[in-house]
């Protein structure tokens, strides 16, 4: 509402998109509609072939730039502000016809954008607000390239002639990149712990081998009747051969994945949404953004590779202060992801079973004194920050996110970024906020890891090779 651009990082179910929504239709309201731009007038029938939105929305999947679309029709309801959408898999010329009525706040997904734009059917030259939402979902789908085309192509108003939302359930390194060369002196907000899950959704983990995974399930939905049941797999295979086990077990069921055409991805929705069909089966393509009401209980039948998916996943229940249950079938096939589940459980104060505590021993990650070091992107710890705060000159290798003494919070390191000399924690000092007993040399991109040559990781504070 001050004009401020903003980042945003958020608990799942936490009312993201009504965060921006309000705010862009109470300015549009107030502001009123823009004038045409010098370049349109006088077109006669050219203006009426290209849009020209004022607000634009980008989102990762079709699901979920429909339920924005859906949200922002309600509250501009007789209204002067025309809501559209578009997105790939669906009839262009139907969209189109819907853009040719009248499209002043845009919701889109990054590929049909693109596709728009070099038809000539839309220009961005009136945008005044930019949101891009689920923004590290769009990474992660590789949308990078179209997103920058589309917010650093010539058409796009400047970053001081614009006002620009980012919103993401998490704060990667990635992220914070795009944050940079995207936004303002933006306003940084962190709604609980970025990449947590929410203590309203009571999490279970089950030991369960693969070949008893359906007669385990089977009793798990004879016994929680009741209230919609998502189920996640990893595969498009098992999606459709869960599914019709079930059906053949007597329970109703559905299932959405990719290779599903528009029309019956909606469809299947359209029944579990209603409770024609009260279980659903789906791949990850449902996971994020799709805040379906009633939702009760989400198994993770096939466990993800990574923490943060299974955060978006046990995110479609407990939403909007509502609580919620989360099964997940775990095996030593897992272990991958035992050091951070257990991590997870933790946090939000869930029991953390006997076997899983017994599985991280094995696999030899070790409590939070103990153990190796950790790599990828991360969460928690600094990739939840503003990283602003923690420095920007640089030392030794040069400049980036480490501050004139260290890198992202250490005390005395090297360098930058991802420069050949220092990193993220660079020098002497480790990283991620560590004070001391850090490793020497290498940075995020050059010479050695995420912790330099040896010594502690992410910032153990006292030394020892901790992913705290």
């Amino acid at each position: 509402m001050g004009g401020r651009d903003l980042m945003a990082c958020a608990q799942t179910g936490s009312g993201k998109t009504g965060g921006f929504l309000f705010p862009i239709l109470s300015q549009s309201f107030a502001t009123g509609p823009s004038p045409t731009p010098p370049s349109a007038q006088g077109g006669g029938f050219q203006r009426s072939r290209k849009a020209y939105p004022t607000a634009l929305i980008l989102a990762p999947t079709r699901e979920l730039v429909s339920q924005i679309f859906d949200e922002a029709r309600k509250f501009a309801y007789r209204s002067w502000v025309k809501p559209c959408v578009v997105y790939g898999g669906a009839d262009i010329g139907q969209q189109l016809r819907q853009m040719d009525r009248g499209c002043d706040l845009l919701v889109a997904t990054p590929g049909r954008l693109v596709d728009l734009l070099e038809r000539g059917r839309i220009s961005l030259s009136c945008i005044k607000y930019l949101v891009l939402d689920e923004a590290d979902r769009m990474l992660d789908m590789g949308f990078e390239p179209q997103i920058r085309n589309i917010v650093e192509g010539e058409d796009m108003p400047g970053v001081n002639n614009r006002q620009t939302l980012m919103f993401s359930a998490t704060f990667p390194r990635d992220i914070q990149m795009l944050a940079r060369d995207f936004l303002k002196d933006y306003v940084f907000l962190s709604v609980g712990r970025v990449g947590s899950t929410s203590e309203n959704i009571t999490q279970r983990v089950e030991y369960v081998e693969d070949h008893d995974k359906r007669s385990f399930l089977l009793d798990i939905l004879s016994a929680h009747q009741g209230g919609l049941t998502l189920i996640f797999v990893e595969t498009k295979r098992m999606a459709d051969t869960l599914s019709d086990f079930l059906i053949n077990q007597n329970f109703p069921a559905t299932s959405i994945h990719g290779d599903r055409t528009q029309r019956e991805r909606e469809r299947a929705l359209e029944m579990f949404r209603t409770g024609r069909y009260p279980i659903m089966v789906a791949t990850a393509v449902a996971a994020r953004g799709l805040d379906i009401p009633n939702v009760t209980h989400v198994i993770n039948y096939d466990l993800p590779t990574d923490v943060d998916d299974y955060v978006h996943r046990i995110g479609r229940t407990g939403r909007a202060g509502n609580t919620g249950l989360s099964t997940a079938f775990f095996n030593r096939g897992n272990r991958g992801i035992v050091r951070e589940l257990t991590e997870l459980l933790k946090e939000a104060n869930q029991e953390v079973p006997a076997f899983l505590e017994q599985v991280a021993r094995e696999a030899g990650y070790g409590g939070r004194s103990g153990g190796g070091s950790r790599g990828g992107r991360g969460r928690g710890g600094g990739a939840t920050r503003d990283f602003r705060k923690f420095g920007g000159g640089g030392g030794g290798g040069g400049g980036g996110f480490g501050g004139s003494s260290g890198g992202y919070g250490g005390s005395s390191g090297g360098g930058g970024y991802s420069s050949g000399g220092g990193g993220y924690g660079g020098g002497s000092s480790g990283g991620y906020g560590g004070s001391s007993g850090g490793g020497g040399g290498g940075g995020y991109s050059g010479g050695g890891g995420y912790s330099g040559g040896g010594g502690s990781s992410y910032g153990n504070p006292s030394g020892g090779s901790s992913w705290w």
